[in-house]
């Protein structure tokens, strides 16, 4: 495998765990009121984070979690119990509700203001763990490893494929002025509800994947793996 290939299936796995067009109902509803100008500035911030946290990983990934002490198999467990609660949350309660800004329309000329302000708020849940989870960073680590193998033309194709992960997932959200309007609330509500049953499950799969890695023979392939690739 070379760096382009690398790059290339690390773009399509981030586009895959950053899931900006799944957060897109959240991120409508955290940005209910706002100019264009207001989202714009708060995807920016909110991408230019998770580039930053994921290149992070992507140097220091694998040393934290050796000078840690803490396993793969425990990372993906105790990310996927993190996201079972916040997929709870989703599924029950008004989830949307804590991401609601009051004063949006206090001042539309106040664009750094806002986004700052959001910024703060969307960190967590919103770009950690629900962006930013246990596979998208377990992602990144496997991918130092292999990074390191191909030497610097690896490390470029690993950061150009996180920059443009979150530069895709950037347009996304930027965009979402149209799709609140067309569900309103009820519509974003719904799909909320849905995604947080979908993250429950992915949170389950976490789990049995952690558990399984960490004592081989507890749980059968069929359930870690259950749509292997086919030969």
């Amino acid at each position: 495998m070379n760096a382009v290939d690398l790059g290339v299936n690390l773009f399509v796995t981030l586009f895959a765990l950053l899931d900006p067009i799944g957060n897109l109902p959240i991120f409508a509803a955290a940005t209910a009121g706002a100019t264009l100008r207001q989202r714009i500035s708060v995807s920016a911030l909110i991408c230019a984070f998770a580039a930053i946290f994921l290149a992070f990983f992507l140097f220091t990934g694998l040393g934290l979690l050796q000078f840690f002490g803490i396993s793969l198999a425990a990372f993906r467990i105790a990310g996927g119990i993190l996201l079972l609660f916040l997929g709870l949350d989703m599924a029950r309660g008004d989830f949307l509700a804590m991401f609601a800004d009051k004063d949006a329309l206090t001042d539309a000329k106040d664009v750094r203001g806002y986004a700052r302000r959001r910024f703060q708020r969307l960190v967590v849940p919103f770009a950690i763990p629900l962006m930013i989870g246990p596979g998208a960073i377990s992602a990144v680590i496997i991918q130092a490893g292999e990074a390191t193998k191909l030497g610097y033309a690896g490390t470029m194709g690993s950061l150009v494929a996180i920059a443009a992960a979150c530069a895709v997932s950037f347009v996304c959200f930027a965009l979402t002025g149209s799709l609140s309007r067309i569900l309103g609330e009820v519509g974003m509500a719904i799909i909320v509800k849905v995604l947080g049953l979908i993250l429950c499950a992915l949170a389950i799969q976490f789990i049995l994947l952690g558990l399984g890695e960490a004592i081989p023979g507890m749980i059968s392939g069929a359930v870690t793996t259950p749509y292997p690739a086919a030969n």
